[in-house]
């Protein structure tokens, strides 16, 4: 599909095929395409939970995801989460295909950068996971998928059903699967003379 196609046809679908199942081969290509997603110092501080046990996805939905059908119904239901603090953990690793001296360049002004700005460290890895999750559903539209990014759930009580380590923190979560019903019209998109401005407020 072409990538304005999968842009414009993207739409958050509620209802799913229970029955389909996505294989191991196209959920790695569509992992795969997720982390292609820009990250800052290219950090790739994404962490994908995929809930796969159907308990555990049932035990979601009727306790803490308001009973939402997708969490159940979606072949794939991804998790997104992302490590703060995973600048400080062997960041060589994210700059070991570079150029030695860009690499101790980044690697050494990520520190200084981060150290001491919780604030920052979560505001760049919730960026990071709405860039990740983007193009997690765009390469799902592309492959003949559905999607429908979810936050309506109780966060507290999901990380700690999963164990989310305290230096995590979360996002939506993704379902994915074969839609059984056409999204609704959308209810009202912006016009761009609403949204845009030019040089300053």
């Amino acid at each position: 599909m072409d990538t304005m196609d999968a842009i414009y046809q993207r739409r958050a679908v509620k209802a799913f095929d229970p029955e389909h199942r996505i294989s191991a081969e196209q959920e790695k290509k569509l992992l795969e395409a997720a982390i292609q997603a820009p990250t800052s110092f290219n950090i790739q501080h994404w962490r994908f939970v995929i809930l796969r046990d159907p308990e555990l996805r049932q035990r979601i939905r009727k306790e803490f995801g308001n009973d939402q059908a997708q969490m159940t119904d979606a072949s794939l239901l991804i998790l997104m989460t992302a490590d703060t603090k995973a600048w400080a953990k062997n960041p060589e690793r994210y700059w070991r295909d570079a150029p030695p001296e860009v690499s101790k360049m980044l690697v050494d002004w990520m520190g200084p950068f981060h150290e001491g700005r919780e604030w920052l460290e979560r505001d760049e890895a919730q960026r990071s996971i709405g860039m990740a999750m983007q193009t997690l559903m765009l390469a799902a539209k592309a492959m003949g998928y559905d999607t429908c990014p979810m936050i309506g759930f109780e966060i507290d009580s999901v990380g700690d059903l999963i164990g989310l380590p305290t230096d995590h923190v979360m996002g939506p979560m993704v379902a994915i699967g074969k839609g059984t019903k056409q999204s609704w019209p959308k209810p009202g998109q912006l016009s761009l003379e609403e949204v845009i401005v030019e040089n300053g407020f």
